[in-house]
C-alpha cells in the first residue's frame, strides 16, 4: 500500500507531505484547488512521461518520492530480474530536472521508465473518469474474466506458447516467400555458381598472377641482369667472393694484433657466406627465366577471368568471389532441400497448435465456469446502487481462432432497463451508469486480484443521493480488503472514508499553491457541511454533517 507521498516544485504545488492509511481514505477540495494535481505527481512514480512545464519553480527540479509497504505480494521476483534492491518497504523516487530530463530511483538504484511501470502496475490502480472507456474495450472484458477465474499462470503458458506459434508462422512465411523469389532466379544462381565453380579460384591468386606476369614481360631484362650479377660476384677475374676472400686471409693474419680483429673476420666471414648462398640463388633463378610468349597470353587470360568475375560481381578480391561462390551455394542448397524444411516447420506448427489448443480450452473452460459468477455479482452491485432492471449479459464465442488471449471473443453488453435491449455498454449506458458498473467491476477485481492500493478520481461523476451513498458503502469495503482512495466531491462518499484529506489554495503576496491537510474530527465536520451547503455553513448543516458522519 502506498504509505506516504512527498511532492515538491510540481505545478502548483510547492511542497507537501502526505502520510496514508489502509480502508478508505477521502480526499475533497474545491475545483481547481489541485486534486488532479496530485494524480498527476504520482503518476510520474508509475512511469509516466514527464514534462519540464510542470515545474513550480522552473529553476529548481521536481522531486516525487512514494513510500509502498509491498511485503505479501510476490514481487521480490521483478526486483531480482532488474538487479535491484528488494525492501518490504520501497521506496520509488522521480526527479524531474530544469532542462527536462528526468531520473528514477527505486530504493536508491536508478531505474528506467519501463520498470517503474511494471512495478507501479502492480502497486496501483488508478481510475479516472477516462478509464470508463474501458467498458468498450474487450481486451478488459477478457482481463476481468481471467481475473475472477485466477487465470494469470495458465494465461502466461498459453502466451509463451503463442509466441513460439507465432513465429513458427512467420518463419514459414518466409521460408515460402523466399523460395518462390529463389526459383525465379534459380536458373541464373546456377549460372553463377557454376562459372565460379569453373574458375577454380584460389585465395589470394590474383596477386601472385599479377606478379608472375611482370616477371614474364620482363624476363629478358631479369635473365640478363641476374647473369651479370652472377659474374661480378663469382666469375670475373676478379670477383666480389675472390676480393672478399682474400680480404679475410689478410685480415686474419694481423686478427691478433687488433682489438677487434677477430670479432671482424667472423663478420667477414659470414658475408661471404651468404654472398656464396645469394650468388647459387641469383644462378638458379637465372637459369629458370624464359621468356615464353605462351605462359605470358595463358597468364594474361587468366588475370582477365579473374578481373570480369570481379567486376561483373562487384567485389574486390579473388576471396570475395570465393564467399559469394559459397553463398550462392547454399542458396541453392535451401532450394532444393525447401520441401523437407517446410514440412519440418509444418510438423513443428501442428505439434504447437495440438498444446497451443489444449491449453486455450482450459482457459475457456475456465472463464465460462465464472460468467455465472460475473454477472450475478455485479448486477446485485448495480442493484444496489439504484438500478434494480440493470442487467449485464457475457458474450462469448470461442471459435474465432488462436490470439494472444486464447480462442475466445468476450464482450460485456449492458441494459440499464427493464425491457431494454443489451448492448455495448458505451453506447446503451449514460454517464452516471457507466460510472456505476464501472464500480461495480473494480469491485470484483478488488476481491479477485491481489492488489494493494486503487485510487478513484471521481468516479462518482453523474451520481448523488442514495447513490452516492451505495458507492461509498462499496468503495468502504473494498476498503477492508486493500487501501482505497477516492478523490471525491459527494459528501454521501466523503463520510464514508476512515482518514479525511482536504486539498486547497493558499495565495502568498507573489504566487499561489497548492496544499493537502489531514482533517480533524471538527474541521471534517465543517468541510462535509460545505460539500452540503455551499460556502456559508450553518449550523444546520453542521447538524446534517456530523449525521452524516455518525451514520
Amino acid at each position: 500500500m502506498l504509505k506516504s507521498l512527498s511532492i515538491s516544485n510540481y505545478a502548483l504545488i510547492d511542497g507537501v507531505k502526505i502520510d496514508f492509511e489502509s480502508g478508505l481514505s477521502v480526499i475533497t477540495g474545491e475545483t481547481g484547488a489541485g486534486k488532479s494535481i496530485l494524480l498527476g505527481a504520482l503518476s510520474l512514480i508509475l512511469g509516466q512521461r514527464s514534462d519540464s512545464g510542470a515545474l513550480f519553480d522552473k529553476e529548481k527540479k521536481c522531486i516525487v518520492e512514494g513510500v509502498f509497504q509491498i511485503g505479501g505480494y510476490n514481487l521480490a521476483t521483478i526486483f531480482e530480474e532488474q538487479d535491484v534492491d528488494y525492501e518490504e518497504s520501497t521506496v520509488i523516487r522521480r526527479e524531474i530536472l530544469p532542462s527536462g530530463k528526468s531520473r528514477a530511483f527505486v530504493n536508491d538504484t536508478p531505474v528506467n521508465l519501463s520498470f517503474l511501470k511494471d512495478i507501479g502496475a502492480q502497486l496501483i490502480d488508478v481510475h479516472s473518469q477516462h478509464q470508463n472507456l474501458l467498458l468498450s474495450d474487450n481486451a478488459f472484458h477478457m482481463m476481468v474474466i481471467d481475473s475472477v477465474a485466477k487465470n494469470g499462470a495458465v494465461l502466461e503458458k498459453y502466451q509463451e506458447k503463442y509466441k513460439v506459434y507465432k513465429k513458427l508462422q512467420s518463419d514459414i512465411k518466409q521460408l515460402l516467400e523466399e523460395n518462390e523469389k529463389q526459383k525465379a532466379d534459380v536458373d541464373y544462381l546456377q549460372f553463377q555458381y557454376d562459372q565460379l565453380v569453373a574458375a577454380s579460384l584460389k585465395p589470394g591468386e590474383l596477386i601472385e598472377l599479377e606478379q608472375e606476369l611482370e616477371q614474364l614481360t620482363h624476363a629478358e631484362d631479369i635473365k640478363s641482369a641476374l647473369v651479370t650479377v652472377n659474374a661480378l660476384m663469382g666469375e670475373e677475374p676478379v670477383s666480389i667472393l675472390d676480393n672478399l676472400r682474400d680480404a679475410i686471409a689478410k685480415l686474419t693474419k694481423v686478427s691478433s694484433f687488433i682489438a677487434d680483429g677477430e670479432e671482424w673476420v667472423k663478420r667477414l666471414e659470414s658475408a661471404y657466406i651468404d654472398l656464396k648462398d645469394l650468388d647459387q640463388e641469383i644462378s638458379v633463378k637465372g637459369e629458370s627465366i624464359e621468356y615464353s610468349p605462351e605462359l605470358i597470353q595463358s597468364t594474361q587470360q587468366r588475370l582477365d577471368l579473374l578481373y570480369g568475375l570481379l567486376q561483373k560481381h562487384r567485389v574486390e578480391n579473388v576471396d570475395d568471389l570465393i564467399v559469394l561462390r559459397d553463398e550462392i551455394a547454399l542458396k541453392l542448397e535451401k532450394v532444393s532441400s525447401f520441401d523437407s524444411e517446410l514440412k519440418g516447420l509444418n510438423a513443428k506448427l501442428e505439434t504447437e497448435e495440438k498444446e497451443l489448443d489444449t491449453i486455450a480450452s482450459q482457459l475457456s473452460e475456465s472463464r465460462t465456469a465464472v460468467f455465472s459468477k460475473v454477472q450475478v455479482r455485479i448486477e446485485e452491485q448495480l442493484k444496489d446502487l439504484g438500478m434494480p432492471h440493470a442487467r449485464l449479459v457475457i458474450k462469448h464465442d470461442n471459435s474465432i481462432g488462436f490470439t494472444s488471449y486464447g480462442t475466445d471473443h468476450i464482450e460485456f453488453l449492458f441494459a440499464g432497463n427493464k425491457n431494454g435491449e443489451p448492448g455495448a455498454i458505451n453506447k446503451v449506458a449514460s454517464g452516471g451508469e457507466m460510472s456505476r458498473v464501472m464500480l461495480s467491476i473494480k469491485s470484483l477485481l478488488s476481491a479477485a486480484k491481489d492488489l494493494p492500493t486503487i485510487i478513484f478520481d471521481e468516479i462518482d461523476t453523474g451520481v448523488s443521493g442514495e447513490v452516492a451513498d451505495k458507492m461509498g458503502g462499496i468503495m468502504s469495503e473494498m476498503g477492508t480488503k486493500m487501501q482505497v482512495i477516492s478523490i471525491t466531491h459527494l459528501p454521501q462518499i466523503a463520510v464514508k472514508g476512515t482518514v479525511h484529506y482536504k486539498v486547497f489554495k493558499k495565495d502568498d503576496e507573489d504566487k499561489t499553491v497548492s496544499q493537502i491537510e489531514r482533517l480533524s474530527q471538527g474541521q471534517r465536520e465543517v468541510e462535509i457541511a460545505k460539500m452540503l451547503s455551499g460556502a456559508a455553513v450553518s449550523e444546520e448543516a453542521l447538524k446534517n454533517a456530523r449525521a452524516l458522519l455518525n451514520n
